[in-house]
């Protein structure tokens, strides 16, 4: 992943997984421009990612779920002929029964989940394609493929991330333009907080948290080797490639035209 004179635009970088993809992509000579609300820790940030590396680092201080923030964004990625790799990582989860949650909860982690970053991977791909070139890094979740009781409109929206990855990927088949799903499972970020997602990092085994920067490392790592999906901690490689072979013929399977035998009357 060596590149010269190229920016990686990162959302969520303040911190947790978008601040660790920030320091491995500046190491490995990107520019960089940063994204998140919180100002003060995205200039911390960008100060010491450049004085370590020596890269051009630029901070975008804007909340992905106002519309004129998000356009800003949409604006550097249209404009921005430099910007070669987006890092759809800024998200948010609300973990608590549907029937408990507030419609600004789920609004929430529909805009920033979904709706912020399927725009600004329009407004990033144009771009791509006429260059033949560029990487679009979707952060989904384990909780793509599996709902709990709590996690109604989460799973939802990480499923929208994983089957939004899958589709661009057979659309840029065959180009310069690469799609990757990431799928972590629990990490360590401030997601897991009581006041953020409902649920306190304490809640979980310890034995089940990855640190970020190990999930970042292998993420990197995933993208190195060309795969379209990354489970980071999933250590059976043939687990989702059994997985996925089932998905392909179970539709397979729906296309006769009929009724399933147990839905004909006798």
């Amino acid at each position: 992943m060596s590149t010269t004179s190229k920016t990686a635009l990162v959302t969520g970088a303040s911190s947790g997984i978008g601040a660790v993809y920030a320091d491995r992509l500046a190491a490995l000579g990107y520019d960089l421009i940063l994204v998140a609300r919180r100002a003060d820790r995205l200039n911390a940030l960008a100060d010491k990612l450049a004085t370590t590396y020596g890269r051009k680092v630029q901070v975008l201080a804007v909340d992905l779920t106002r519309e004129s923030d998000l356009a800003r964004v949409e604006d550097v990625l249209r404009r921005d002929a430099s910007v070669r790799m987006l890092v759809n990582n800024a998200g948010i989860a609300r973990f608590r029964p549907f029937a408990q949650s507030s419609p600004e909860d789920s609004a929430s982690q529909i805009a920033l989940n979904i709706t912020a970053l399927t725009r600004l991977a329009l407004a990033a791909l144009p771009g791509f394609v006429t260059r033949n070139e560029g990487s679009i890094v979707n952060i989904a979740s384990i909780l793509a493929v599996h709902a709990l009781p709590v996690s109604t409109v989460y799973s939802a929206t990480k499923a929208y991330v994983l089957q939004f990855s899958r589709g661009l990927q057979q659309e840029l088949a065959g180009t310069g333009v690469k799609v990757q799903a990431v799928l972590p499972a629990a990490t360590e970020t401030e997601i897991w907080t009581e006041d953020v997602s409902g649920i306190g990092l304490s809640a979980l085994r310890k034995e089940t948290v990855m640190s970020v920067d190990d999930l970042v490392d292998a993420a990197l790592s995933g993208f190195d080797q060309g795969e379209a999906v990354t489970w980071p901690s999933v250590d059976d490689a043939g687990l989702w490639s059994r997985f996925d072979a089932a998905r392909v013929a179970l539709v397979g399977a729906t296309q006769t035209g009929t009724p399933a035998a147990r839905y004909r009357k006798a």
